[in-house]
């Protein structure tokens, strides 16, 4: 049964992944004579995507300005809970415990994207370094402590490997790409599940701790013999070296790219998928079985109140709001290849217009969606596009909203290397509706 489910998937996702969903209706449009702020914060994981959004939508609706702080997962979810900002993001779902704190949260899956491994060797220039999950976990536990280690030298045969320590890179805060990370590394390692387990936070055996994808993906950059995770995204826009991963199947390394990513997506079956107004704590989609299937991909949500006049005081801004995370999920997708990101399939698009379509203002829903329906399969979908966007570097906003972990597990061996803002982007503040 999951297997025919798996190949439902499957094939709508190879009918009409890039197609936005038709529907008989969608959202009221922004009122035209208004001023709209909307505000959010969370994982970095999605912000090169996001802010395109930003961008684009403002294009089309001048009149309303996103304001979306690249904080981290952890910082999201703390301040999605608290309220502070009109929506939340992070790569995890919501724990129970979390849930409890901000119950009648809506996940949105807004994008698809993966972890990768990138490294900067000097004596291997190129990307291709393979490496097994075992490998992987024992650079993390510190039981792999140099480059030319016969456990990496095995899969790598052709390469000379230096004699040089590994400088291993990893988050410092609360986030959503370690919880990824980390429960791929407690799929694939016994020890890791036992010793450090999953987490937006962890308590990391070693490492040298950085502030965000942009802060990992800097020290990684710039620091001789150093391995560190980050999204595709900002290791494209980094023009980083990258290891290909085996595949969970143990049969292939495979290379991070969008069709890897792609095929490990829709590997996932669909009674995996809860509702948005359900428990997402189990979700995972790493290690997805096939050949070509690249082994860490994830789900990245919005984290939206069903009642959202519990975060956004207008309701004319909560109309505006509604309206843009349907653009997101419908239209805004053809922003994601270009970055790295899997665009929604039709099946998570129809779930997230269920979403929507819950979402209240002092108990009035704010749109009908009426009857929707799949699109039709299309020769010409844009499997292969290279539609170009604004963004083709990881731009780093600065953040006054409070960064908040759950609990503090830096070791006090470890240092933390700052988050580096190249350019930094002009912060507003809100003028409406925000809580």
């Amino acid at each position: 049964m999951k297997q025919t489910l798996a190949i439902t998937l499957s094939l709508i996702l190879m009918m009409g992944v890039f197609t936005p969903l038709a529907s008989a209706s969608v959202p009221e449009p922004p009122k035209s004579d208004k001023q709209f702020q909307i505000n959010g914060a969370g994982a970095t994981f999605p912000y090169p995507l996001i802010d395109t959004w930003r961008v684009e939508y403002n294009k089309l609706y001048s009149n309303v300005n996103l304001n979306y702080q690249s904080i981290g997962s952890g910082g999201g979810v703390s301040a999605h809970t608290a309220k502070t900002v009109n929506f939340g993001a992070s790569d995890a779902p919501l724990q129970p415990e979390e849930s409890n704190l901000a119950p009648g949260t809506l996940h949105i899956p807004e994008a698809i994207g993966s972890v990768v491994l990138a490294y900067y060797l000097p004596e291997v220039p190129k990307s291709g370094l393979k490496l097994t999950g075992e490998n992987v976990a024992d650079i993390y536990l510190g039981k792999i402590k140099k480059w030319n280690d016969p456990k990496i030298q095995e899969n790598n045969p052709d390469l000379n490997l230096p004699d040089r320590p590994i400088l291993v890179t990893r988050r410092s805060d609360g986030s959503g790409t370690t919880y990824v990370f980390t429960d791929y590394l407690s799929k694939v390692s016994q020890e890791w599940n036992q010793k450090v387990g999953k987490g937006k936070s962890v308590p990391w055996p070693t490492g040298i701790g950085a502030a965000g994808n942009e802060g990992v993906a800097w020290a990684t950059r710039n620091t001789k013999y150093a391995i560190g995770y980050v999204e595709l995204a900002y290791a494209k826009s980094n023009e980083m070296t990258i290891a290909y991963l085996q595949n969970g199947d143990k049969t292939a390394f495979v290379e991070p790219t969008f069709d890897t990513v792609f095929e490990g997506a829709k590997a996932y079956p669909v009674d995996k998928i809860p509702k948005p107004e359900q428990d997402w704590s189990q979700v995972s989609m790493v290690l997805a079985p096939g050949q070509n299937s690249y082994p860490i991909v994830s789900f990245t949500y919005l984290l939206i109140y069903e009642d959202i006049n519990q975060a956004i005081s207008d309701k004319d801004m909560a109309k505006a709001f509604v309206h843009m995370v349907y653009w997101m999920v419908t239209d805004g997708q053809k922003f994601s290849k270009p970055l790295g990101y899997v665009p929604l399939p039709p099946a998570i698009q129809e779930l997230d217009k269920q979403g929507i379509s819950r979402i209240k203002f002092e108990g009035e829903q704010l749109w009908n969606p009426g009857t929707s329906s799949f699109p039709k399969s299309d020769a010409k979908a844009d499997v292969k596009s290279d539609t170009k966007t604004d963004v083709k570097k990881t731009d780093v906003k600065k953040t006054d909203v409070k960064k908040s972990d759950s609990k503090k597990t830096d070791k006090k061996d470890t240092k933390v290397v700052k988050k580096v803002v190249k350019k930094p982007v002009k912060k507003t503040t809100s003028k409406t509706g925000s809580k």
